[in-house]
């Protein structure tokens, strides 16, 4: 059976699901108890689950990871809320040095299956310490996996797998689409860490993006496609591991590539896709590739200004047209 459900409704029922299924799951965080977290992604949990597994918790994102941590090696599975991406450079010791290490550092006698989720990306009005999207500086830690839904079906199922998952995972919620709707299946299956889908198939550019920037680049892809080009837009999904061999399928087949990151340009992802296709695809390159990221600069307050700084559809577009030296119909 499936339901018309938010973004935010489809990752509260996929905890909900796992903390039904699994007695080890619980969630700890500033005000996930009878407030239902910031924005209501675990709204009901305490009165279903109680207290013991709805643990609210003082204001310190270190003191937070470092619990889950300690949680997580002695055999619970804890889904530690962080609220805002920005805030986890508190928790960066325990999350990098401890949850990341622990497996390697003890020859594999140690697991450390956390979740430790954070909103990230923009949101109007948000200004500067908000709206982080750094989400790059988390991929370049080895031992965590980090994954970013574009839609209420992977928020559902990539929670499933992520809580699953036996090692650390960041699992990071846009907040521009916490309310985007969509029908999601009750009993839908784990979407597999790692796997990048392909969200519309297209013939002469490969558009990668994620999050946020994924419904903005398919919103692109339909207007350029009545000035004659055919985008094909894959969603990563998951960050890190990312799936490199869809990309190269996709490049192969098409001859150009648009990487859009809601990140920064210098040494992010956008850079490390392109450097991908560049060293094991360059025979099929018929255009140098191109990435448009957010400006290297901190988020100001004013809506104008911030719309200045992150790529959409408009942006996309143009950028696609420039590429095909196309002008604007």
């Amino acid at each position: 059976m499936t339901r018309s459900l938010t973004y935010v409704e489809a990752l509260r029922e996929g905890m909900r699901q796992e903390m039904e299924r699994d007695e080890t799951v619980f969630v700890m965080g500033e005000g996930v108890g009878l407030r239902g977290s910031a924005f209501k992604q675990t709204a009901g949990f305490y009165d279903q689950f109680g207290p013991e597994r709805v643990r609210d918790t003082a204001i310190s994102e270190l003191a937070i990871a470092g619990a889950a941590v300690g949680a997580a090696i002695s055999g619970m599975r804890p889904i530690a809320d962080l609220m805002w991406i920005d805030f986890t450079t508190l928790a960066c010791d325990q999350i990098c040095n401890q949850a990341a290490k622990l497996h390697y550092v003890s020859n594999g006698q140690i697991k450390v299956p956390a979740v430790f989720r954070a909103t990230t990306g923009h949101l109007r009005g948000q200004a500067a310490q908000h709206c982080g999207s750094w989400y790059a500086f988390y991929c370049n830690i080895p031992g965590l996996k980090v994954v970013l839904p574009s839609c209420p079906s992977d928020a559902k199922g990539l929670i499933l797998s992520a809580i699953r998952d036996d090692g650390p995972v960041i699992y990071l919620e846009h907040k521009m689409l916490l309310n985007v709707r969509e029908e999601v299946a009750e009993d839908l299956a784990p979407t597999p860490l790692g796997v990048a889908a392909i969200r519309r198939e297209g013939a002469d550019l490969t558009l990668v993006a994620s999050g946020l920037m994924v419904p903005e680049s398919l919103k692109a892809a339909r207007e350029v496609e009545a000035e004659g080009v055919s985008v094909e837009v894959v969603d990563l999904r998951t960050l890190m591991p990312y799936d490199s061999e869809c990309i190269l399928r996709s490049f192969r087949k098409t001859g150009r590539l648009l990487v859009v990151d809601e990140g920064f340009r210098y040494c992010g992802l956008g850079s490390e896709i392109i450097s991908l296709v560049i060293e094991r695809a360059m025979d099929y390159m018929d255009d140098s590739p191109r990435q448009l990221t957010a400006r290297h600069t901190t988020v100001p307050f004013s809506p104008p200004l911030e719309d200045c700084v992150f790529p959409n559809s408009r942006t996309i577009a143009a950028e696609i047209r420039d590429m095909f030296g196309l002008v604007k119909l």
